[in-house]
């Protein structure tokens, strides 16, 4: 009897913090990352896409071969057309809408929490991030299948021909997707929850990546608002937004690049690897340590920008929504 108390009191006590986790669930969080992360990706996607197929050139499969930005954003338009500039934009636009959106509730959500609701409480740098880590996990596991179709739309060349053996390097293969419903519907079939979660592993290192952008751009804003002897909590101009979210994506994007780059070498259905051990190893014997930061000209040149505009929209977004739900 005694025992069955016990796990009674228990059962209580996680569905009061349950409860109480829920309530500083605000929604306004949601629809404001996914304004913010769609814009964003709307505008920039050309630079993703060249981004990406930079990652997966291990200079061994017939893949196109461009020598700078300029001169791959020329060929594509040649080869391709300006339709070929915006493969895989639908699952971007789904993953990146979602991804923020998914990821601003969750980060808002366990810092109110850990705040006890008090928004003018310093958590600091190493609880920022955890919260921010956490934040990154539960968001992945929700997307991660979007960023593998994402991947797969992006690497489509445009040739009809395929390849001489699965894994081998050889002639590009034959368009396999119509559009992102076709592409997770034959991912699902031919691969099963294995395909959709391809990357998934390099993702959680990924995680990383949310956290320290994370936690430098909260760290930023608060100590900015001490310096103005203000609330942390206080509403920012646009410049500041601007300024904190392009610093803390450079620093971010420059200390974890290597993980996108494996984790699109694993999403590459022009190539097979065993596991994230494979990439790494082949990448290193061919590639050596240059391999592991290909595209990332391109991709800082698309994620600067990209997270300076997510974070404006998101902040003015949330900030207008709240004022609404308090109005009413």
């Amino acid at each position: 009897m005694g025992r069955f108390h016990s796990l009674l009191l228990e059962m209580m006590f996680f569905s009061d913090q349950a409860n109480i986790l829920i309530s500083h669930i605000k929604m306004e969080h949601l629809v404001a990352g996914i304004t913010g992360g769609a814009a964003s990706t709307l505008i920039l996607h050309p630079l993703d896409l060249v981004k990406i197929r930079f990652a997966v050139n291990d200079g061994l499969s017939s893949r196109p071969q461009y020598n700078g930005l300029f001169h791959a954003f020329k060929s594509i338009l040649k080869d391709e057309g300006v339709r070929g500039l915006y493969r895989g934009v639908t699952p971007n636009v789904w993953g990146a809408g979602s991804a923020w959106g998914l990821y601003f509730l969750f980060y808002n959500s366990l810092k109110t929490w850990w705040q006890g609701g008090d928004t003018k409480m310093d958590l600091g740098p190493t609880r920022h991030m955890a919260i921010a880590a956490e934040a990154g996990l539960l968001t992945l596991m929700f997307t991660n299948p979007i960023w593998v179709v994402k991947t797969r739309l992006c690497l489509q060349y445009g040739s009809t021909t395929a390849p001489a053996a699965v894994g081998v390097p050889g002639p590009l293969a034959v368009v396999q997707y119509r559009g992102m419903v076709d592409a997770l519907v034959k991912v699902w079939q031919m691969e099963g929850i294995r395909g959709l979660y391809r990357g998934f592993v390099p993702g959680m290192f990924g995680v990383s990546h949310g956290a320290i952008q994370f936690m430098t751009y909260e760290e930023m804003k608060t100590f900015y608002n001490k310096y103005r002897k203000q609330p942390i909590d206080t509403k920012l101009g646009t410049s500041e937004y601007l300024v904190f979210a392009a610093i803390s994506k450079l620093i971010a994007a420059g200390s974890t690049y290597p993980y996108q780059v494996v984790r699109a070498r694993l999403q590459d259905q022009h190539r097979v690897y065993s596991g994230v051990m494979d990439v790494i190893r082949q990448t290193w014997r061919g590639e050596k340590f240059k391999g592991f930061y290909k595209g990332l000209v391109p991709n800082l040149v698309r994620v600067v920008p990209a997270t300076a505009i997510t974070f404006v929209v998101y902040e003015h977004t949330s900030s207008y929504l709240k004022e609404l739900r308090i109005s009413f």
